[in-house]
């Protein structure tokens, strides 16, 4: 882009010098000018996400007779290449934007519209024969394509990214909880002794929580199955085909092998993100149990010597910088801050739900952003904490030893003497 020189391109306001070699146009270019908060960008499953659907919905607009199969061929090439990241540079606007999201959907009808009339053999900024609003937009607005690609992107990535990691982690806390199954420790409430619990039961409860994570993702999947596409402007459908967003929406579904489908209440799809804040409520949920076994580690593995040592974890790394030999829990903390971060995008998403007046939702982009964030972060998290750390756990004798020491064995005899009889019992020794 550098190496050619600037180009000048009129829109609605006036004259824009767009970079020479910039697949965008005049509105992306004003966005960059404005738009200067953050160096965030839409993640690579978005634009992705948003390319697949441009070339669905030429496809579309194409059978149903509405545009011309030369242009929808070059629609289609082009916005083939955005799916697949071979566009990627020309999508540099900021997350922090319009908040229907309306500059990214520009970026992405400009970069396709000037692709494919590079296609065609036409420069640059030439808006012909293809023309971002008029043909790469056509049947559609920001105000539906944003919520039905954050919608989409955030299916797939639970899809095929969360719930096999979080799999995978169930599976390594089950493993660990049957080769442990037969090591007895004490209880704990309050960090306090409390009768005896067999190691690997204690994991089972860990596997226990991360599979009813699981089935929490699939509750919030169920919402963000329904999209906005078709609803246009405000809900109404104006300017769009009654079968455009039902034939796009089952592309998507196929191309992503996700569950999809058009809303059957346009209005509510649009002026509220309610979907998206239930699901970063399912993936906070999830935080907070990755948090509490992450910490349940750290507290088992404490030590060596002078903590409670009843489990090793694997070591990764060395623990200080002063002290030699010290090794400490890494990927347990690690776990942990992921935890955090979730609960702060959680935070933010929940905001943003309720920030819009009437037909739109104000903080969309914003929300889409942590709300993929919040996804990969858990997937990796997750994946890494199973295959770093849980699945190198072994036990120690520290956990039986410590029963032999436990006064609340004391709380076997309470059948037979009686509660402050065994108390008695408990204070004498």
């Amino acid at each position: 882009m550098s190496g050619t020189a600037p180009r000048q391109e009129v829109d609605f306001a006036g004259t824009v010098t767009v970079p020479g070699g910039a697949l965008w146009g005049a509105q992306t270019q004003r966005a960059l000018d404005t738009f200067t908060i953050s160096d965030l960008r839409f993640p690579r499953g978005y634009i992705g996400a948003l390319g697949s659907l441009k070339r669905a919905a030429a496809r579309a607009n194409c059978e149903l007779g509405l545009l011309d199969p030369a242009l929808a061929e070059a629609i289609e090439a082009a916005a083939g290449e955005g799916a697949d990241g071979l566009l990627d540079d020309h999508f540099p606007v900021d997350v922090f934007q319009t908040g229907s999201g309306t500059n990214t959907n520009m970026n992405a009808n400009e970069v396709i519209a000037n692709r494919a009339n590079q296609l065609l053999g036409a420069p640059l900024g030439a808006k012909h024969p293809v023309h971002p609003n008029d043909h790469v937009n056509l049947g559609q607005s920001s105000n539906d394509v944003t919520p039905t690609v954050v919608h989409l992107t955030a299916q797939a990535a639970i899809t095929h990214r969360l719930v096999p990691a979080f799999s995978h982690l169930a599976a390594s806390l089950r493993a660990i909880a049957e080769a442990t199954d037969d090591v007895v420790k004490p209880g704990r409430t309050h960090l306090q002794d409390a009768v005896p619990i067999r190691l690997g039961q204690e994991f089972l409860g860990h596997a226990g929580q991360i599979e009813r994570s699981i089935c929490r993702f699939r509750s919030a999947q169920t919402g963000l199955a329904e999209v906005a596409l078709g609803g246009t402007a405000v809900g109404t459908g104006l300017n769009t085909h009654p079968e455009f967003a039902g034939r796009v929406v089952a592309a998507l579904a196929a191309e992503f092998d996700v569950e999809l489908r058009e809303t059957e209440n346009h209005f509510q799809a649009q002026n509220t993100l309610d979907a998206v804040v239930f699901a970063s409520g399912a993936l906070r949920s999830a935080a907070a149990s990755l948090l509490k076994i992450a910490d349940d580690v750290r507290w088992m593995n404490s030590g060596p010597r002078c903590g409670l040592g009843e489990i090793e974890v694997p070591s990764h790394s060395m623990g200080s910088s002063i002290m030699p030999g010290k090794t400490n829990p890494v990927v347990a903390e690690a776990v942990g801050q992921v935890a955090a971060k979730v609960t702060g995008n959680d935070s933010t998403i929940a905001l943003a739900g309720g920030r819009g007046s009437f037909e739109i939702t104000v903080m969309t982009p914003v929300a889409a952003y942590c709300l993929l964030e919040s996804i990969e972060l858990l997937a990796g998290a997750a994946t890494v904490f199973a295959d770093r750390c849980v699945s190198g756990i072994r036990a120690t004798p520290a956990g039986p030893a410590a029963v032999e020491r436990s006064l609340m064995m004391v709380t076997a005899l309470s059948p037979r003497v009686g509660y402050d009889e065994a108390a008695a019992i408990a204070e004498e020794a």
